[in-house]
């Protein structure tokens, strides 16, 4: 087997650690959804919101963090998992500037010329500004995870036509409703065909890419056979790509037939005018299956709870999605009121991704000024182009396994040190310039009157960025910055609040306690 498979055998993270703070520690398209009936179990703890917001969104912010507490918990959880029920307008405007995200494969087609790569960066342009300014963000945090379990590399030459179109129909329109429907809907897009090379498997020649990863990487894991490999791809056969068009057709010509049987499911496969049908029993056999449920809730306590999954947790969330059908919004209310949960505070650490679009989300950065820089991008882009620095740019990961979702993946030096930069340029103004701002930034983290001292200073600071005051021994360390003790007085003029304090802002950001989660 040649292609992404082998990168998949070559593809490395970095190993280094990263040093987490302990628990309790102050810290830091058209609208297409798909809605499901499902029964919810009972919640067993109530997380605390600030935990809560820094899993379930891209990053606290003094608005989200007020809702919250206004709604509960379990309001707001509500809310966030029907997404229809948010007001996204303002920020539907600002992806409207990306006008080719919301075209389907014919569009695209129309609208740039053939391998020309412009509607896959615009997509994931648009992906950096839904993460920092969509309401909608556990909705968007879902389609960043479905995005990397169904990955399709964006850009990539083979879906220069059809990527947008997979992240609107697929991943966008079942992020928050029945994985066994999101499963069904990549099995019949070019997208995906193209990319896992479907399209090309025939009767005479059948190609095993897809039909392994569909196993592998998106449904039961490394729980199969290579007789199961060889039969799912012959049961696979026929699902293609117009060439003329770009649009998924089933051609009967080229579907194998005979009996197949693979996990557990068995088809006659009599006739090529059925295989269709045949597939897509499997497909649904597939989401239903254990091992699935388990892969699924075990890559979901990856996300959101600790980079070592609770045992216990993973097997009541997959007894969730199986008794719910493969409903995905009760198994995220039963993770999110877990005991589990509650008690993994500070445990995961922030992606680049996380890192800056909280950055953005914290420092109340808005998108450029519409109507500005040609279309009001530029400002945009650039978050895109730091996140590319980082080795994290939405949708880019290349093996067919999606971007990896633990510590030491992210921990490279080199990484760390485009983050730090963003940081600063961030909060002085700096880069990217075009990024609005309606406040001052030390109005917006100091609002009232100047602290007295300098470590009051540092204290509301803190506090501001990651919800809770710093240690003692951390306010003094930021001090020691302005060669300053904490009980030293604040004067107006001082550095700490014109020209420097840039710098303290991204000392926080910088420090563990808000890059960790």
């Amino acid at each position: 087997m040649v292609g992404r498979r082998r990168l998949l055998a070559t593809a490395a993270v970095a190993g280094a650690g990263v040093a987490l703070v302990e628990p309790g520690t102050a810290l830091a398209a058209p609208r297409s959804f798909t809605t499901t009936t499902s029964t919810v179990a009972t919640p067993t703890s109530s997380p605390d919101p600030l935990h809560l917001l820094r899993r379930a969104t891209y990053g606290r912010t003094p608005d989200n963090e007020a809702e919250l507490r206004s709604l509960g918990v379990s309001a707001w959880l509500d809310r966030q998992l029907d997404p229809r029920s948010i007001d996204d307008s303002a920020c539907d405007a600002i992806v409207a500037r990306f006008p080719l995200v919301s075209l389907d494969i014919t569009g695209v087609r129309k609208a740039v010329k053939k391998g020309a790569w412009d509607a896959m960066q615009q997509l994931g342009t648009a992906a950096v500004a839904r993460a920092c300014w969509s309401r909608r963000q556990l909705f968007e945090v879902m389609v960043d995870f479905w995005s990397n379990h169904l990955n399709v590399t964006c850009p990539s030459s083979d879906v220069w036509d059809s990527r947008p179109d997979y992240d609107r129909t697929v991943i966008r329109a079942h992020a928050l409703g029945r994985f066994a429907d999101m499963l069904k809907a990549s099995a019949t897009h070019p997208a995906m065909l193209s990319y896992l090379d479907n399209r090309v498997s025939t009767k005479d020649k059948p190609n095993e890419n897809y039909g392994r990863e569909l196993m592998e990487l998106h449904t039961v894991g490394l729980n199969y056979t290579e007789a199961d490999v060889k039969q799912a791809a012959i049961l696979l056969t026929g699902r293609t790509v117009d060439a003329a068009t770009g649009l998924y057709r089933y051609d009967a010509a080229k579907h194998a037939t005979g009996a197949v049987a693979i996990l557990g499911f068995q088809s006659a496969n009599a006739t090529a005018a059925d295989g269709e049908k045949a597939g897509t029993a499997f497909l649904d056999h597939l989401a239903m299956h254990p091992k699935t449920a388990e892969r699924i809730a075990t890559k979901l306590c990856i996300r959101f709870v600790a980079d070592e999954p609770p045992a216990g947790l993973v097997t009541t969330l997959a007894k969730v999605y199986l008794d719910n059908r493969t409903a995905i919004a009760p198994v995220l209310r039963a993770l999110f009121t877990s005991a589990e949960f509650a008690k993994a505070a500070n445990a995961k650490v922030k992606t680049p991704l996380e890192d800056i679009a909280g950055t953005v989300r914290i420092l109340g950065l808005g998108p450029d000024a519409a109507g500005t820089n040609g279309a009001g991008t530029d400002g945009i882009r650039a978050l895109y182009q730091i996140l590319e620095k980082t080795g994290h740019g939405p949708m880019r990961w290349e093996p067919p396994n999606g971007y990896p979702d633990v510590a030491a993946a992210w921990a490279s030096p080199s990484g760390f040190l485009v983050r730090w930069n963003a940081h600063l340029n961030l909060a002085a103004g700096w880069y990217p310039k075009q990024l609005t701002r309606t406040t001052p930034l030390l109005n917006r983290l100091v609002p009232g009157a100047l602290p007295a001292t300098y470590g009051a200073l540092v204290e509301t600071v803190v506090k501001s960025l990651v919800g809770t005051a710093p240690k003692p021994e951390h306010t003094a360390a930021l001090t020691q910055f302005f060669g300053k003790k904490p009980i030293d007085p604040l004067k107006a003029k001082d550095q700490a609040v014109t020209g420097k304090f840039p710098h303290l802002v991204a000392l926080v950001l910088d420090a563990p306690m808000f890059q960790v989660r």
